[in-house]
């Protein structure tokens, strides 16, 4: 099986990734700035209507360089995670050179212990993948999220081979970024993956043109269309057949 998760930034985006037959869902605010924490109230219904999921664990947007307080607020995010009862959290740090901060990430897998955990696109920007693999495996995740360090996982699909080959079943390795039902076959024919990752989204029309005005709307925005969750669920259920038959 090669399961199927959905990131989400809305009430409606978790209901229409639900429906479409999503194996798990990232639960995310502002997913056109690459995704950070959720609120609690998304958290609290994702916990409600009884969905597997894992929460982003991101105070703000831009990079993975955190200080001391990010890390006191992503603590507390963790605990209300905890409290809700879901999955898991999603997890990454970097230092300013993009190596993985070990003592950040330790940190935070103390604080989610007894919780499933991915580690994010955090670890496309190191430059060493056997390194980062073995290190995410240390520090006791269960998936590493990763486009092959490229800007896209189609394009990255040679380093998603090597950290396939790398984690050899210890750690389940999850292509993401610029997937759609039209090339994830071809991903999964490259290399055998455990955990595809879309957004299946697109762009949000009718937005409030005073709000647009005054700048309250964020460029980018998009919605989880439903029938793109089924179509790319559909089409990894066809590439594993297609593999078995071979």
């Amino acid at each position: 099986m090669t399961l199927l998760e959905i990131c989400v930034d809305t009430a409606a985006g978790l209901r229409a990734a639900h429906k479409g037959g999503a194996d798990r869902i990232e639960l995310c605010s502002a997913l056109e700035l690459g995704g950070m924490t959720p609120t609690a109230g998304l958290m609290a219904l994702t916990a409600e209507m009884g969905v597997t999921a894992r929460v982003m664990i991101r105070p703000r947007a831009g990079d993975f360089v955190f200080t001391g307080d990010d890390l006191d607020m992503m603590r507390a995010d963790i605990a209300a995670v905890r409290a809700l009862g879901l999955e898991g959290v999603v997890l990454g740090a970097n230092h300013p050179d993009g190596s993985l901060d070990l003592a950040m990430l330790e940190a935070l897998v103390e604080e989610s212990q007894g919780m499933k955990k991915t580690l994010h696109r955090a670890f496309d920007l190191v430059s060493d993948i056997a390194e980062a693999v073995e290190q995410a495996v240390a520090l006791g995740f269960d998936t590493i999220l990763t486009s092959g360090r490229a800007a896209s996982a189609p394009a990255g699909l040679d380093d998603l081979a090597l950290a396939q080959r790398i984690s050899a079943g210890r750690i389940t390795i999850m292509a993401g970024a610029g997937i759609n039902a039209g090339n994830v076959g071809a991903i999964l024919a490259a290399t055998p993956l455990g955990a595809i990752h879309g957004s299946c989204s697109a762009p949000i029309e009718g937005d409030s043109a005073p709000a647009t005005r005054l700048g309250f709307v964020s460029p980018g925005r998009r919605r989880t269309d439903g029938a793109s969750v089924v179509a790319l669920k559909t089409s990894i259920s066809q590439a594993k057949a297609a593999h078995a038959s071979l």
